[in-house]
């Protein structure tokens, strides 16, 4: 159940408040550039994620329509300092993240060789999983996807995407890893899956995108490292309270689809929550996700359950994607608001 929740849940939200007149100017923005310009399980992430795209209704359309400029003498000199800026909230994130949650670390001498091995492994497939994610929705956006994505039923897109999240990871996780042709067939699908629902995020300027990624990055390894670092198995009391946060959170990105928009109050409410709510509640699976990896480590070592890092990287994937995904919106609400 858990799982079910957590599974990108982006396309439904995006397609349902992206008006006409959006969609209109998707289109004219299409022909406008040039060909080289242009968990606690998985499943409660999944329902979560869809429900991102729906969100950002005015920063797809204000963000998008204007080109952008190129970077020329004085804006050249302040990619340094941003790069700096980026890089201090980098280090200060995980500093203070540290200070702040691992004030007990491991009494057993530190990590274990064959802990720190599989960790490294689960890592190397998340990124490598973000990766896909990333190409190929660049190249499903540049193919005229996105544009064919917002015109469809919301309803056919959260049940479409919903199944073929759900049907390709189980699939996945039911897979020994001794089948390492069908295993990973099946986590490329996940991924593709979730870069055909996450899509729509390439109307967004580049260097917000840019961003966005910067700051998951900073969040989760500073999350990551305290729970690499902390005693064994002390987050792994998480999961239940996590899973009721994330059914919450769920609940309230269903908002826009069932609710009138003169509720406005309402709607701004669950916005904050989906908002706010969500950062802190996939945080706290991350940390929970890295705890797990850890204590599935142990049990492999001990020859209990099979060492399967693809199947550990598909959490920690789901929880970049839901973290990135609200980066996004809060640095799209800002530049709204300048």
């Amino acid at each position: 159940m858990a799982f079910t929740l957590r599974a990108p849940f982006v396309l439904a939200t995006a397609v349902k408040q992206i008006p006409k007149t959006a969609q209109r100017s998707s289109r004219a923005f299409h022909h406008f550039s040039s060909p080289k310009s242009l968990h606690a399980g998985p499943i409660s992430k999944t329902t979560s994620s869809i429900t991102a795209l729906i969100k950002p209704r005015n920063v797809f359309q204000r963000s998008y329509m204007q080109p952008a400029s190129p970077i020329t003498g004085p804006n050249a000199g302040n990619l340094t300092q941003r790069l700096l800026y980026g890089a201090g909230i980098v280090g200060g994130t995980i500093f203070a993240t540290n200070l702040l949650f691992n004030r007990e670390t491991r009494e057993d001498g530190g990590m274990p060789p064959f802990e720190r091995s599989y960790l490294n492994e689960t890592f190397l497939h998340t990124g490598l999983g973000v990766g896909i994610i990333g190409v190929a929705a660049s190249a499903l956006h540049q193919s005229g996807w996105s544009v064919r994505l917002m015109g469809s039923n919301p309803w056919v897109v959260i049940v479409g995407g919903l199944a073929m999240s759900i049907g390709t990871m189980y699939g996945c996780f039911a897979t020994s890893p001794e089948n390492y042709v069908q295993k990973y067939a099946l986590w490329t699908a996940f991924n593709v899956t979730q870069a055909a629902i996450l899509s729509p995020l390439m109307f967004m300027s580049p260097a917000l995108l840019a961003r966005a990624g910067l700051y998951t990055v900073a969040m989760m390894g500073s999350i990551a490292f305290v729970g690499a670092t902390a005693k064994t198995d002390k987050y792994l009391y998480l999961g239940g309270p996590l899973l009721a946060g994330v059914a919450v959170v769920a609940v309230s990105g269903f908002a826009p689809l069932v609710l009138p928009a003169t509720a406005v109050r309402t709607l701004m409410w669950t916005e904050n929550i989906w908002l706010y709510g969500g950062l802190a509640v996939f945080g706290g699976f991350t940390l929970y996700d890295v705890q797990k990896v850890l204590n599935h480590a142990r049990l492999a070592e001990r020859g209990l359950i099979k060492r399967d890092a693809v199947n550990e990287s598909i959490s920690l994937e789901l929880d970049f994607l839901n973290i990135f995904i609200r980066m996004v919106q809060i640095l799209g609400m800002r530049q709204q608001k300048r």
